[in-house]
């Protein structure tokens, strides 16, 4: 159950692929974007553990991938 007035986040993504939240309605901050979710603080977190299964940075990940 969702109280009346309980902050919205919206959950955002930097070039790097790291995830975190911001309150909805406010401007992103430069080098993020919007990950098209939206929803209380608890939902959002909730989906960033689903969604963020590699917590490499992509930068990482892609010199380790020519590493390999």
């Amino acid at each position: 159950m969702q109280m009346e007035n309980e902050e919205r986040y919206i959950v955002v993504v930097n070039h790097e692929e790291q995830y975190s939240i911001w309150p909805a309605g406010r401007d992103i901050p430069s080098g993020w974007r919007a990950d098209a979710f939206e929803g209380t603080r608890a939902e959002c977190l909730a989906h960033i553990a689903r969604v963020w299964t590699d917590m490499r940075p992509l930068s990482v990940r892609h010199h380790l991938g020519e590493q390999s």
